[in-house]
């Protein structure tokens, strides 16, 4: 009896290291230490000594039951993009910049292609925010989970100067909300898409019309990721004072989120363009307009509140870093919380 025969196959996972390598190296910044195979990723931190008061951000996340979709349509080079996003999105919606990520990847088998083509789209995602891929983890759990599965999680560190963190404390009433568009379903709301849609390759691989591409497609566009967006903000010299990245639990549990007691967001449904999937999902599973807004982000992968005289500029700001972006509602005086209307 040998590792190996136990279910762990340790030369499969040196090919994995080394077919992946080639992706890391897209995501390197100067301040990496060192090179990939260590026991630590190791990142210089000696340009915060410029910072008055440098407060480090973190955020870990996974891509939830999305996965299954990647098992089903045998697709694995895009989801490492939602594991990246979902994690430097949070950074950046404190108004932090994203410095480093590692990735952990869980599997029942280690195929080294199939390994390698996750952490191309990590890569990818480390690349769209400028974060270093400092390093990760494969496990390989034989008889834990079936040998074509995995799970897929990660970590980012960020910094922000105290005093340019978002905190949302000093939003009032008259400040005006500015949605920014989501790529569609993002990473959150899998468990209810995967009871109305029918799981299987022919479903997936259904073209409809309202859509412009197939089921899977659609469901498995990666999440967008909003670090240059903001900065394209900050840099035209707007204060982001609330952002709300919107995730699990939609508009109702996320919006609150950056606000203090006493003021209450108001959301104009009718202010932006909403992507058919989110049709599409309420009508093929008879889901009530409260439910799929308490779900699911809508169209809306970010708000943010702004100076209502800044909206304009905010809107201009976006756009022209690639963002489709609207003036979708207001802060009006209330109980914290959030109205559509």
């Amino acid at each position: 009896m040998d590792y190996k025969k136990a279910g762990v196959d340790i030369e499969a996972g040196y090919k994995s290291v080394e077919l992946m390598k080639e992706h890391i190296k897209r995501t390197m910044r100067p301040e990496v230490l060192g090179g990939i195979g260590g026991f630590a990723g190791a990142f210089d931190l000696s340009k915060i000594k410029n910072m008055e008061e440098p407060v480090l951000l973190s955020g870990t996340d996974g891509c939830g039951t999305k996965v299954k979709l990647c098992f089903l349509m045998d697709k694995h080079d895009t989801i490492g993009i939602d594991a990246v996003a979902m994690c430097v999105n949070d950074i950046a919606c404190s108004g932090g910049e994203p410095l480093f990520f590692l990735d952990y990847i869980a599997c029942g088998k280690n195929i080294p292609e199939k390994i390698a083509s996750i952490v191309s789209g990590v890569a990818e995602g480390c690349v769209q925010s400028e974060a270093a891929l400092v390093g990760g983890e494969t496990a390989e759990h034989p008889d834990l989970m079936p040998e074509d599965e995995y799970d897929l999680a990660g970590f980012a560190v960020g910094v922000a100067e105290r005093k340019e963190m978002i905190t949302g404390e000093n939003i009032k009433p008259g400040d005006v909300l500015i949605g920014i568009a989501s790529t569609g379903v993002h990473s959150n709301g899998f468990s209810l898409v995967r009871k109305v849609f029918e799981m299987t390759k022919e479903s997936l691989d259904t073209y409809y019309d309202e859509l412009g591409k197939t089921l899977g497609e659609t469901l498995l566009t990666p999440t967008r990721i909003y670090v240059k967006a903001l900065k394209s903000v900050k840099n035209a010299g707007i204060t982001v004072k609330g952002c709300s990245h919107i995730t699990g639990g939609g508009f109702y549990e996320n919006i609150p989120r950056m606000l203090h007691e006493g003021v209450r967001a108001q959301v104009k449904k009718d202010s932006y363009e909403i992507p058919p999937i989110f049709p599409l999902l309420a009508k093929k599973g008879n889901i009530d307009e409260h439910m799929m807004y308490n779900t699911f982000n809508m169209g809306l992968g970010m708000v943010i509140a702004v100076e209502a005289s800044d909206a304009e500029k905010t809107i201009a700001a976006l756009e022209a870093a690639g963002e489709k972006a609207w003036n979708v509602g207001e802060i009006v005086a209330g109980e914290k919380g959030v109205d559509l209307c």
